[in-house]
């Protein structure tokens, strides 16, 4: 399939992790476009994203380990307004967007741009790893199962569910219905539960996606392990 993907990574200090995130989304799509939109970081998170950048008066022997990407800093960040910026700088039609502290362990190209022709979007299943051991899925992650489910709806939050830390998108859909700029955090729920009451709307729960996602003591979505 030749249909192209745009990668969007939002970054705020991740120099531990981005670096394992683009490697595996390059080993698993070639040559995507990257986007990275960084929250001011104050560490190696952008020298480290330049080691995977395509130099275009250089050929390299290992091609899979370099590609296009375009790098935005942002004042007054928040989720929202970060993906907003980045879908409108996107070249291609296809938009996954990835956490920097995930890496994406299975990505099916031709079942998955297939589905998001019928979808609004996929997310995919997520697997915790505190320091580098799988958890157990309680509380959050009691959402990513084994089994793949259309219109999601958590038990545990209440409401229709999707994370952007594996989400896919059309360009389309997202020029069309924004992310809302003025939340701190959860714009994904928030706009597919918009999304809901919209006539025709349907998403997919696809654990055929897939993405490691590591423990940083930043992230607000660890409440505990076991």
């Amino acid at each position: 399939m030749k249909e192209k993907i745009t990668v969007i990574i939002r970054s705020k200090n991740e120099e531990q992790f981005i670096g394992n995130c683009i490697q595996s989304v390059l080993d698993n799509i070639f040559k995507p476009e990257i986007i990275i939109v960084d929250n001011n970081s104050n560490d190696r998170t952008l020298e480290v994203v330049r080691y995977f950048m395509q130099d275009p008066f250089l050929k390299s022997k290992n091609e899979k380990n370099y590609t296009d990407i375009k790098v935005f800093r942002i004042n007054d960040y928040t989720p929202g307004k970060a993906l907003n910026l980045a879908v409108k700088n996107a070249s291609n039609q296809n938009i996954l967007i990835i956490s920097a502290h995930c890496e994406l362990t299975n990505f099916k190209i031709n079942k998955h741009l297939k589905d998001l022709r019928k979808y609004k979007c996929i997310f995919g299943n997520q697997i915790p790893i505190f320091f580098g051991k799988k958890i157990t899925k309680r509380y959050i992650w009691s959402n990513f199962g084994d089994t793949p489910k259309e219109n999601y709806f958590s038990a545990h939050e209440k409401r229709y569910f999707i994370h952007n830390a594996l989400c896919m998108y059309h360009k389309k859909t997202l020029k069309k219905n924004l992310f809302d700029e003025n939340l701190q955090g959860k714009e994904d729920r928030y706009w597919i539960n918009k999304m809901m009451n919209k006539k025709s709307t349907k998403f997919l729960y696809d654990p055929a996606l897939e993405a490691k996602h590591h423990y940083t003591a930043a992230g607000n979505t660890w409440k505990g392990i076991g």
